[in-house]
């Protein structure tokens, strides 16, 4: 209906115009009969809504006169109309310089501005935005607006231009690039798995699949489908994946279960093994266009784009959080910094989960679709930037992927050979200006029981120490092989918990230094019975005292939860030094901490009764004395079951 109304209205623009042109056949008509006589005849075929057979007569007087510039127009109009802006752009390129400006060609300047600017040919727009600003009667009419704005774009796009980021994007090899269009690529955190959209033929409607390539020794093999549960007859596309591989969110449109005409739908993979999808239901989806979702390095938040109502713009991006049992939060506007009047698509969020990309059209640009980069504060995202030329052009950009690490990008675009494939995956080395704000890095491993030695399922959940009692990330470790994956960022300070029913709380403590690479952490459970231990890593005493550090609450909190969880137990909480000082008072020193901890506990409510507070001084070490590192390890607090 929509483009209905448009073509009556250009109708309606091009005849008006044409009854007119008559009085103008002075300025811009012709004094060749002939040429005059096929331009009379192209109105009347306008009249009869034969568009194509119109433009033959408009050319018709253009071959008979080609200074003929009203017929140029009728053409480029009637261009327009069908849909056939290069052949609407050449028109007007040729027609224009040949009428004198008026301001009844005001509009045409405008329209011959956009194509211009639609085809990078910035100046050439300048030109004519120019152009229609000075003929223009009203300076703060919408158009007059939008001329003001696209010149500003022409300076930026003229800067950018000026001022390339230099990167250098390399096609994946053609055992990647093996069907008809691949895009959208997304990697798990180890970067050995690459994720990415298909379709096997080169048109829209062609199947659209999820593939996944896997990397063994160094080289990208074969794509393979994702899965047969999870691709169908019907499209699966622009999909994410989290940074461990077992959390998928793809899109797909027009199912029997959909909300909308596209929907989101998650999959979990056990072992190997993928569930089958789910639509994320009415919470997340609804009536209108949901899609191009990015997970966090967890899976546990999910950014998207979508037009249902409530935005502020055409299209905006959206975010939803996983709760604690499991259900997903409605989803909320990103908000003003990040959405636009114009049209969001396209987020993705970084690993380190400090840095958004995306894609707009309602900010200062190139043109179309550019990439803009946002970086989070304290307060939520800074402003977006753009991140330039040759990234950005004159067309649409979108589908960028950035490594946790920050060193590889991958994005989707026309390959530089020739071959069957029209939309290929290239990599680059990131430049320093589209980095994200945090550089993260990966710790893996498996959780057994310690006693069996077999793999568990268990709770891996990682503490920012900067923020207190604030679950940075909460991933469980697969049933079937007790394998995890976690994100976390270089240079901060981390408290680690692995919990399972049934087994004895594990702390682990991860430094600022440890985090400056990846990280393999196998963790063994002990079940709860009399005599099973387990350190406390987390908790901070200043040199020589035993008051708590404030950071030492999430370590706390989370010794109270396994109280909670487990009424029935009794357990000693055990104090242990390093052997610098006398034994008398390192001693003492380590009573009184141990103390301490459980006097935080009685306070939230736990009896006294059920703990034992002591201290060993230096007399059983976890390792000998000779280092610095050692003696951390000996300065400790201890939980055993009684």
């Amino acid at each position: 209906m929509r483009e209905l109304r448009l073509l009556i209205l250009l109708v309606g623009i091009v005849v008006g115009n044409g009854v007119s042109s008559r009085a103008q056949q002075a300025q811009g008509g012709s004094t060749n009969a002939r040429a005059q006589k096929s331009y009379q005849e192209g109105m009347k075929l306008i009249g009869n809504r034969e568009f194509e057979k119109a433009i033959e007569a408009f050319d018709e007087a253009i071959k008979r006169d080609s200074l003929y510039g009203e017929a140029y127009l009728r053409a480029a109009g009637l261009t327009r109309i069908l849909q056939k802006p290069d052949a609407a752009y050449a028109y007007y390129k040729r027609g224009l310089p040949k009428l004198p400006a008026t301001p009844g060609l005001a509009p045409e300047y405008l329209t011959f501005a956009d194509l211009s600017f639609d085809r990078g040919l910035y100046s050439q727009s300048a030109e004519y935005y120019q152009k229609y600003l000075d003929l223009s009667k009203s300076k703060t009419s919408k158009q007059s607006l939008h001329a003001t704005q696209q010149l500003k774009n022409v300076d930026f796009a003229l800067k950018a231009m000026a001022n390339p980021v230099a990167y250098t994007p390399v096609p994946l090899s053609q055992v990647v690039n093996a069907i008809g269009m691949q895009y959208s690529p997304v990697l798990t955190a180890n970067q050995q798995s690459l994720l990415f959209t298909a379709r096997t033929g080169k048109g829209g409607l062609d199947d659209e699949n999820l593939y996944l390539s896997l990397k063994k020794n160094g080289e990208w093999q074969s794509p393979e489908s994702i899965s047969e549960v999870i691709n169908s007859e019907l499209n699966e596309g622009a999909a994410t994946i989290s940074a461990d591989g077992r959390v998928l969110v793809f899109t797909s449109c027009n199912r029997k279960d959909s909300f909308g005409s596209c929907d989101l739908y998650i999959s979990y993979r056990e072992g190997t093994t993928w569930s089958k999808p789910v639509n994320m239901g009415s919470k997340v989806n609804t009536a209108a266009w949901d899609s191009q979702p990015s997970l966090s390095a967890d899976g546990r938040t999910i950014y998207f784009a979508s037009n249902r109502k409530g935005g502020l713009g055409s299209e905006d991006i959206w975010v939803t959080h996983q709760l604690e049992d499991g259900t997903w939060m409605v989803p909320i506007n990103a908000g003003s910094t990040i959405n636009s009047p114009g049209r969001e698509a396209a987020p993705f969020l970084h690993a380190s989960n400090a840095t958004l990309y995306f894609a707009t059209d309602g900010r200062q640009g190139m043109g179309k679709l550019d990439l803009f980069k946002a970086t989070r504060s304290e307060k939520g995202w800074n402003e977006p930037e753009n991140m330039g030329y040759p990234l950005n052009t004159h067309r649409d950009e979108t589908s960028i992927f950035i490594t946790a690490d920050n060193k590889m990008g991958y994005y989707s675009g026309q390959p530089g050979t020739t071959g069957n494939v029209l939309i290929g995956l290239s990599q680059f080395e990131v430049p320093a200006i589209w980095k994200g704000k945090v550089t993260s890095s990966f710790a893996l491993g498996t959780v057994y029981d310690a006693v069996t030695k077999k793999p568990i399922a268990a709770q891996v959940q990682v503490y920012d120490l900067d923020s207190a009692s604030v679950v940075s990330q909460q991933v469980p470790s697969d049933k079937s092989t007790g394998a995890y994956t976690i994100v976390v960022n270089q240079g901060q300070e981390y408290a680690l918990y692995v919990t399972a029913p049934g087994y004895v709380l594990v702390s682990r403590h991860i430094s600022a230094n440890a985090t400056s690479q990846p990280l393999a952490l196998d963790f063994y459970l002990q079940p709860i019975s009399k005599g099973s231990k387990a350190v406390l890593s987390n908790l901070f005493f200043d040199t020589g005292k035993a008051t708590l550090r404030t950071e030492s609450r999430t370590e706390l909190d989370k010794l109270y939860q396994f109280m909670k969880s487990n009424p029935s137990l009794k357990v000693e909480i055990a104090g242990h030094t390093d052997n610098v000082g006398q034994p008398a008072s390192n001693l003492k020193l380590s009573e009184a901490r141990a103390q301490e901890v459980v006097k935080y506990l009685v306070s939230k409510g736990l009896s006294a009764s059920i703990f034992q507070a002591k201290g060993y001084g230096e007399t059983q070490p976890k390792a000998n004395n000779t280092t610095e590192e050692n003696r951390q390890l000996n300065r400790r607090i201890e939980l055993r079951i009684l």
